[in-house]
């Protein structure tokens, strides 16, 4: 669960040091990609009983805000690549 959670973070950093908006959204979604391994790590540890019905409807509710923001940062970035090509088309 922390390797998934690091990664989130991790990812987000890595695509910030590339060249182009492109990237970005590459590593965007391997960073959702993270947060949707973490929801399965948290879920199953429910499951077998290794984690409280609290303690996973706490953590749930918090990745369930940072999944929130990665959509946002992705359809951001999404948009600015729409108004480069279309940009580029006018060229």
């Amino acid at each position: 669960m922390r390797r998934a959670a690091v990664s989130i973070g991790a990812n987000l950093a890595e695509g910030c040091g590339r060249r182009t908006n492109a990237e970005m959204a590459r590593f965007v979604r391997i960073a959702m990609g993270s947060a949707s391994e973490l929801d399965h790590h948290l879920l199953l540890c429910k499951d077998l009983g290794l984690l409280h019905d609290e303690d996973y409807k706490r953590v749930s509710k918090n990745l369930i805000e940072v999944r929130k923001m990665l959509s946002a940062l992705y359809e951001s970035i999404e948009n600015e690549l729409g108004v480069q090509a279309k940009a580029a088309a006018k060229g």
